[in-house]
């Protein structure tokens, strides 16, 4: 399986760099990550770094990822539970953890954690969302990520 690899640094170990941006777009990006709070642009430029290189390795088929599931769905829809629970025990080796929570009387929410190659996520990921009864699904993926 492949890993994504991105080298670590140390805090001593920073090079500076200069950026040029219209004024208006900096002040855009200054009123984002001060809601967001972070302390200076350095650090929200890292993470935007990061969240780039992440995008970009879990995009390679044979990477091997962290994804998370999360499905809305009406628990009243005839046998929804078992063929999700069905699903589920039949990809045990990539599922690592589960979690269900009722939303209100009709509404639940299941929160499916799948490791493996992408490839194998997505395919399972998307055969969840899709199950019949689903009314609302979405797949995040992640590296291990070596900064």
């Amino acid at each position: 399986m492949v890993k994504a690899y991105i080298p670590k640094s140390s805090s001593d170990d920073l090079s500076r760099i200069g950026v040029a941006l219209p004024t208006l777009l900096l002040g855009s990006f200054d009123k984002l990550i001060a809601q967001k709070g972070y302390v200076n642009r350095s650090e929200a430029f890292r993470d935007l770094i990061r969240d780039t290189l992440i995008k970009h390795s879990a995009a390679n088929p044979n990477v091997e990822v962290v994804g998370t599931v999360m499905l809305v769905y009406d628990h009243h829809v005839r046998h929804l539970n078992d063929r999700l629970v069905g699903m589920q025990h039949n990809h045990f080796s990539q599922i690592i953890s589960t979690l269900h929570v009722h939303l209100d009387r009709d509404s639940c929410l299941e929160v499916v954690l799948l490791l493996g190659k992408q490839v194998d996520v997505q395919r399972i990921a998307e055969s969840l969302i899709a199950t019949k009864g689903v009314r609302h699904g979405h797949l995040s993926l992640t590296t291990a990520l070596a900064t």
